[in-house]
């Protein structure tokens, strides 16, 4: 589940933090060391320790670290996340970048975790979009997945989407999966977006392997699901939330895709605390 890039990714953290180096850390004694904890302020799901332990490891291979908490399991407020010693200069300089990926990563792992218990009983399956904050692509799908989610395609480059704009572009969705097929035909999956249920219609004809229901009202969504039949998947996206995704799964698509999961962005409240 670790992604691939995860060292690249705390590599660049640190760099655009420490720059040239810490010149606030370089008034402590060299010396000096400190023990911290990591602290919960609110309820939420942990996420990003892989994340936190690179970057305090990036800076010092003598700070020691314990979890106390699982990655992926619930915590309430107050509670100690994890222990920490060693050199005091390492831990203050890696103490932002640390935390920010913790933070980050539970406050998405968290969003997924109140959209998943909705779900619970249902068979629709939640699934994240590519509406990340640029360069945490991968951490944020990873982040997803800890939440009890599913990821859709990574990028643009692991599957044809084929959506609004590329219909047009290509003078219709009859021509648009022809193009895909002749372009890709290895692929195991193509899917297409539609409006409407007469869009829906051609898409079946034209041998489309999955389909995304765009705003599609909850009767029409219905009616999709009765006229696909189980024949392919069914994405419903488009205006999703915690105040309708219940709803939207009762009608029995296989998917809900939802952008406000990485997009709309509440970082956990998390602290570090020196004693």
């Amino acid at each position: 589940m670790i992604p691939e890039d995860l060292i690249d990714v705390v590599k660049q953290a640190l760099r655009e933090d420490l720059g040239s180096g810490d010149l606030t850390a370089a008034l402590i004694p060299e010396a000096q060391t400190l023990q911290a904890r990591i602290i919960s302020r609110e309820p939420g799901i942990l996420c990003g320790q892989p994340y936190a332990t690179a970057t305090f490891a990036a800076v010092s291979e003598q700070l020691k670290l314990h979890w106390e908490v699982a990655e992926g399991s619930a915590v309430t407020a107050d509670q100690v996340l994890c222990q920490l010693e060693g050199p005091a200069r390492a831990l203050l300089s890696a103490e932002r970048c640390a935390l920010n990926f913790l933070q980050t990563l539970s406050g998405t792992a968290t969003a997924v975790y109140h959209f998943v218990v909705l779900l619970k009983g249902s068979r629709t399956r939640l699934l994240d979009t590519r509406k990340t904050i640029p360069g945490l692509r991968q951490a944020q799908k990873y982040a997803v997945r800890v939440g009890g989610g599913h990821n859709h395609r990574l990028g643009l480059f692991d599957g044809i989407l084929i959506k609004e704009n590329h219909i047009a572009a290509c003078g219709g969705i009859t021509a648009a999966l022809s193009a895909a097929r002749s372009l890709a035909p290895a692929l195991t999956r193509t899917e297409i977006e539609v409006e409407n249920l007469e869009q829906l219609e051609e898409a079946l004809v034209a041998g489309a392997d999955m389909i995304l229901l765009d705003n599609f009202g909850l009767e029409s969504l219905r009616q999709a699901v009765q006229r696909v039949a189980g024949k392919i998947p069914l994405e419903a996206s488009g205006n999703m939330g915690i105040h309708n995704i219940a709803a939207v799964a009762a009608t029995g698509v296989d998917f809900i895709s939802v952008g406000s999961l990485t997009r709309n962005l509440q970082s956990l409240d998390l602290s570090l605390r020196y004693f």
